[in-house]
């Protein structure tokens, strides 16, 4: 197994940090933390160079803040000189380790997506009678730090490197409070271990990537499950022969408390394709592809907020164009083309009105004559 040293150089370069502030200020570039990072750039970024080199460098807190989308997920914020931290990190060790991921894990990735993934989904299903759909129990605030380290220990061998990561990982803030026990476990051994990432960290979606690595590989060599893929926590497995899914899905249970996580007890299920199976937003039929109801009721949601925003002057044509043109090229990616219609028919989005122009007058002469 081939690892990768002499790394270091690389991520601390200043051509790398100032390249890493350009990616990590993309749509965000006039909230008020990147204008005062970027106000004095070169200054900021040697200060991050002299920080990583000597070694001396700390995370800053996060900033959270709870969502619903459509379940309650924790979003932990870095402070916006972490953020460049972590795009020069990703820069440099994700081409070498994102080339050990199998072909069909799709979350993350530069040249994959949920729309690569639909239509792969899409293709197993329809030439497989069952399905083997797998979630895992809050993935992120599971993610056992410990084994997250080790994982890494086996692509990288630069010291500096595993230093940072080391860092960035041990700077997590807490992501829940449940306590799970494994085989093997005392009374004390979930409350010694630290687990855990922040959804919101460039880091933490590459990281949760290098967790399941070997998961994927177990299940494509090991188990022999010819049509399997996955997306960040969900996972699928497909095939005519239900004994077979029956038994992989027995030995994957088994295989996870490895890397202390669970399956999701309801989400997790086996069953035939031509019910139909939800994926990324879509729901999968064996003769067409429609938009999965909650995932159109939130769409809905946004446009009424992009209406009245719109209305109101708070976003220009040019992003409400932009926002538009996102929606209806991912429901291309479905059989929506009365669903389309109905949108196009129903929403009209209002211009701001014109700035009333006042027009004033000359004062009246007045009639001195009698």
């Amino acid at each position: 197994m081939k690892r990768y040293g002499q790394l270091w150089s690389k991520i601390v370069a200043f051509e790398d940090l100032l390249q890493a502030s350009r990616q990590a200020q993309q749509g965000k570039r006039y909230r008020p933390n990147v204008l005062a990072f970027n106000d004095n750039l070169a200054q900021e970024l040697l200060q991050l160079q002299s920080e990583l080199t000597a070694q001396t460098y700390t995370p800053g807190g996060y900033r959270t803040f709870r969502i619903r989308d459509p379940k309650s997920r924790l979003i932990s914020a870095a402070p916006y000189r972490d953020r460049v931290v972590h795009h020069a990190l990703c820069n440099v060790i994700v081409p070498l380790i994102d080339r050990t991921f199998i072909a069909d894990t799709y979350a993350n990735r530069l040249g994959y997506g949920t729309h690569r993934a639909l239509k792969r989904f899409t293709h197993f299903a329809r030439k497989s009678r069952y399905i083997l759909q797998g979630d895992i129990r809050k993935y992120f605030p599971n993610l056992d730090h410990d084994l997250l380290k080790a994982a890494l220990r086996q692509k990288i061998k630069c010291p500096e490197t595993l230093w940072l990561i080391d860092r960035i990982i041990d700077g997590s803030n807490p992501q829940g409070e449940d306590t799970e026990y494994f085989p093997g476990d005392d009374l004390l051994t979930p409350l010694e271990r630290r687990k855990g990432l922040p959804i919101g960290n460039l880091t933490s979606q590459f990281f949760a990537n290098v967790y399941l690595n070997g998961f994927d590989h177990f299940v494509k060599e090991q188990l022999q499950a010819k049509q399997y893929l996955r997306y960040v926590d969900d996972f699928s497995l497909f095939s005519n022969d239900r004994p077979f899914l029956e038994n992989a899905w027995s030995a994957i249970a088994d295989y996870l408390t490895t890397l202390r996580l669970k399956l999701h007890p309801i989400k997790s299920q086996l069953f035939e394709t031509r019910y139909g199976a939800n994926f990324v937003g879509f729901r999968i039929l064996p003769d067409r592809i429609r938009v999965r109801s909650d995932n159109l009721r939130r769409a809905r949601q946004r446009l009424r907020q992009l209406q009245q925003d719109y209305t109101t002057g708070q976003v220009s044509l040019e992003h409400l164009i932009q926002r538009l043109q996102s929606w209806e090229a991912h429901l291309l990616h479905g059989d929506t083309h009365r669903l389309r219609r109905q949108i196009g028919d129903r929403w009209r989005f209002t211009p701001p009105p014109e700035p009333l122009s006042v027009k004033i007058l000359a004062p009246l002469e007045p009639d001195w004559e009698v």
